[in-house]
């Protein structure tokens, strides 16, 4: 009787394996779905940048001015909370 009880033990606890491995298993498949998703849209907005250097100097004239801004905002901001 010890013996069935044993191996009811082990089957549920293979049970509880194999279910834990699908869900493992269905969370990578999504992480990967998500970062082949992400690859993909690097490599589209990779490809004008490569055609196009004028795009690539615009971007970072974009860029360097967003950082600006966004540090005036920041004390700007800090500003306002001292009054």
């Amino acid at each position: 009787m010890a013996e069935s009880e044993f191996l009811e033990g082990n089957y549920d606890n293979k049970g509880n394996m194999v279910e834990n491995f699908k869900m493992d298993m269905e969370e990578l498949l999504e992480k990967m779905e998500k970062l082949t998703v992400h690859a993909a849209w690097m490599a589209y907005d990779c490809v004008p940048i490569h055609t196009n250097p004028d795009l690539h100097n615009a971007m970072q004239r974009l860029e360097s001015v967003f950082l600006m801004c966004k540090e005036q905002m920041e004390k700007k901001w800090q500003e306002v909370l001292m009054e």
